[in-house]
């Protein structure tokens, strides 16, 4: 059995720790705990039974209660796949900007931030090269850097 949550919006990681903290605790038997950031607030519960969600959840700050809906797997499935790869961008790429203010534009890349998945690039046909950090997913390579040597 599967149980949507609903939380404070931007608070669901505060309280998925807070159910982790006391369900380790009390041995409460939950199988998963599934928050995405695609849905802000919600989290997902799955367990045997609906007593050990309410008993997992009773009194946690920053839930406002259960859907009363089961849900399936089939409704959360893309929230827990995994994205298709991210675009292998390296330093002095020449790369198209697919999305945002810059659509269409081709810019080189500067830098590369994996952590916060952005790219710092420079507009190729602006007459001042001015730094623009966009995320690696609104791009496309359009020519790959010469290797030298």
């Amino acid at each position: 059995m599967i149980l949507a949550i609903r939380t404070t919006s931007g608070r669901e990681k505060v309280v998925v720790s807070s159910i982790l903290a006391r369900v380790r605790t009390k041995h409460i038997p939950l199988k998963a705990i599934v928050q995405s950031d695609q849905l802000r607030g919600y989290i997902f519960i799955e367990a045997d039974d609906s007593d050990a969600i309410e008993q997992a959840i009773r009194g946690i700050p920053h839930i406002r209660g259960i859907v009363a809906k089961e849900i399936t797997i089939n409704d959360i499935e893309r929230f827990i796949v995994p994205e298709k790869e991210v675009v292998k961008v390296e330093l002095n790429d020449v790369v198209e900007i697919v999305a945002g203010p810059f659509k269409g534009e081709r810019a080189r890349v500067t830098r590369i931030d994996d952590l916060k998945g952005e790219l710092t690039v420079e507009l190729l046909e602006a007459a001042i090269p001015i730094p623009i950090t966009i995320p690696i997913s609104s791009v496309r390579i359009y020519e790959k850097a010469k290797k030298e040597g």
